[in-house]
């Protein structure tokens, strides 16, 4: 058997690292969205955010008048305790504490109100423009779109952010009026596509 010399092996090798590298798949193009700006500039945003303040300002006047009744009561036990009889001076401190309980569970339940209300509203946002950012990302050829301040990114060039071209198509799209639908027919005419009845033929004389 034939050994191969060191030429051979040599040219075989350097025929090898010489062929055609495998082709390198293309790198995906990103873009980032700022979804805070999403929240405060779109024409949806501006709404949830108005619905979210209305019902806070509503809960916060509630607030504010259980504490200034409870305040009341504070200052007319400073001012009345000592004129005041042992029966009533209880009774006066009872009610003292119920309304600050029911103040504990206001302020409870006001949270707990305002957090589920943002959520939903939150929540509803996201349902409408998700398809928004989908068409935006293709128009521009994107393969992934992240949240620019969720994602962990440290850095993104103003030439990938879409927060300006998904705020403008979003609010194009709610400002357009629905598809007009077909004419309806009018009164006493038929639908379309149904055949006309049969002239009734004259009796004959």
């Amino acid at each position: 058997m034939k050994r191969l010399s060191v030429y051979s092996v040599l040219a075989a090798a350097l025929g090898m690292s010489l062929a055609a590298p495998a082709q390198t798949p293309p790198v995906p193009k990103l873009g980032v969205i700022e979804v805070q700006r999403i929240v405060q500039e779109s024409a949806v945003g501006k709404e949830s955010l108005a619905r979210v303040q209305k019902l806070q300002q509503g809960k916060q006047d509630d607030l504010s008048k259980r504490q200034k009744e409870l305040r009341d009561m504070e200052q007319k036990i400073q001012d009345q305790g000592k004129s005041l009889s042992e029966d009533a001076m209880e009774k006066l401190q009872k009610d003292y504490q119920t309304k600050a309980l029911d103040l504990k569970r206001a302020q409870d339940d006001a949270q707990r109100d305002l957090e589920e209300t943002q959520r939903k509203e939150l929540g509803e946002l996201e349902r409408r423009v998700m398809p928004v950012i989908e068409t935006v990302a293709k128009e521009q050829g994107l393969s992934l779109v992240f949240n620019k301040f969720q994602s962990g990114l440290l850095y993104a060039d103003t030439n990938v952010d879409i927060t300006d071209a998904v705020i403008a198509k979003f609010n194009t799209q709610i400002a357009a009026p629905p598809a007009a639908g077909a004419a309806k027919p009018a009164a006493g005419a038929p639908p379309a596509g149904a055949k006309k009845p049969a002239a009734t033929p004259a009796p004959k004389k």
